[in-house]
């Protein structure tokens, strides 16, 4: 087995430290980074993303894989903006105004990273004007807005009247989640993309980046 196979087995088994070292094994090999995160972080996390949607691996497994895949790509860091190698897009995510959930916020978080983006955690109770002014001031290709309360879930429609009425809604996709809500729904408020899934929503949110990019 390839050292870099090695890294994406381990990182699905969650094992940070082996992962660490294999990274910085591969990385004195002279192996480039770009590579290493591409063939090595990124993929293992893929697999664990499908097992997720797969209903073969939980939550629990889904958090240590992360924490892995964190841990290497802390060692990467550097020598992946040395190579001017950058994210494939950015995202501003957090739950609306009035929720204080975030475990489902925090797994959207974890799979987005694990697709390759850079992700914004604005974290929970936000407001409307805070998302469109984080997704202005980052300069993201998308706005991801999760609630779990059907009280709290009509917040999402200010966040695309906001993004309107700040002259952005053009430039930004507008993603919602969240146990209460529906593809209708998401027609309803205006919205670009509903997914009922974490692993879903990662998907679609590369797919966005990667046709804005292209």
């Amino acid at each position: 087995m390839s050292r870099l196979n090695e890294i994406s087995e381990n990182l699905q088994r969650g094992k940070a430290k082996v992962v660490v070292e294999l990274v910085q094994a591969e990385l004195d090999a002279g192996t480039s980074a770009k590579d290493i995160l591409e063939q090595g972080l990124l993929a293992g996390m893929g697999i664990i993303g499908d097992k997720f949607r797969n209903n073969e691996v939980y939550v629990p497994d889904v958090l240590v894989a992360a924490r892995a895949m964190n841990a290497g790509a802390i060692l990467l860091k550097p020598y992946l903006a040395e190579a001017g190698v950058k994210a494939s897009g950015k995202v501003v995510l957090g739950t609306v105004k009035g929720d204080l959930h975030d475990i489902g916020k925090n797994l959207v978080k974890m799979m987005m990273e694990g697709k390759g983006l850079e992700v914004v955690d604005l974290g929970v109770d936000v407001s409307a004007d805070m998302f469109v002014a984080a997704a202005k001031e980052h300069n993201a290709q998308i706005i991801a807005c999760s609630a779990l309360l059907t009280t709290t879930m009509e917040q999402m429609k200010n966040v695309v009247i906001e993004a309107k009425n700040s002259g952005m809604r053009d430039s930004v996709t507008i993603m919602i989640g969240g146990a209460p809500i529906t593809d209708s729904y998401c027609k309803s408020i205006g919205a670009d993309i509903y997914t009922s899934d974490a692993a879903s929503a990662a998907d679609a949110a590369l797919a966005v980046c990667l046709k804005t990019n292209g």
